[in-house]
């Protein structure tokens, strides 16, 4: 069965790109030209995009390295331990509502500091696929088809986001770590 599944992962993609092919082949669409319209827009966003990631990585190091990090955190480090949240994920927490790339940089960061084997490895690669990225998708979409007023919805995804953090502490602690 293993074999199986490893065998049509290997395909999954190939047989994506071919229905895509063949779909617009007989839809009469130039796949190739329309291809090259989507990089070059994806192109503009990525610079129009990056100096907001870089400044929010920015902020969120120059945040840790000057020790306001550990301010917050210090009154809470009780908390903290007693519900077995190491105080390494908690900027991922922070972070990830704002960027994704700026997460996936303290993700990386982590692993490559404790290993990722380690609880604190498993528990940010779990934080980081069961979380989104709430700000920033609220600010695109809603800026390009101009809500001004986005209601409950920032709230329910933070709610989301903060439920998803609780939960990937929760499991990787009963899986990997201190039950």
């Amino acid at each position: 069965m293993i074999d199986l599944l490893s065998s049509l992962a290997t395909w999954v993609v190939p047989i994506l790109i071919g229905t895509i092919l063949i779909h617009g082949y007989w839809a009469k669409v130039d796949v190739f030209a329309a291809f090259i319209e989507g990089a070059g827009e994806a192109v503009g966003m990525v610079v129009r995009i990056l100096p907001y990631i870089i400044t929010i990585y920015f902020t969120l190091d120059l945040f840790q390295s000057s020790g306001a990090l550990n301010l917050l955190i210090g009154p809470l480090q009780g908390l903290l331990s007693y519900l077995s949240v190491p105080k390494e994920v908690v900027p991922l927490a922070i972070i990830r509502p704002l960027s994704g790339p700026a997460a996936m940089a303290v993700v990386l960061r982590l692993m490559e500091k404790h290993g990722p084997d380690s609880l604190i490895g498993y528990m940010a690669s779990t934080i980081e696929g069961s979380t989104d990225t709430t700000m920033y998708i609220a600010t695109v979409y809603y800026g390009s088809v101009g809500v001004t007023r986005p209601r409950h919805s920032i709230l329910v995804g933070l709610t989301a986001d903060a439920a998803g953090f609780a939960a990937a502490v929760a499991v990787c602690n009963a899986i990997f770590g201190r039950g």
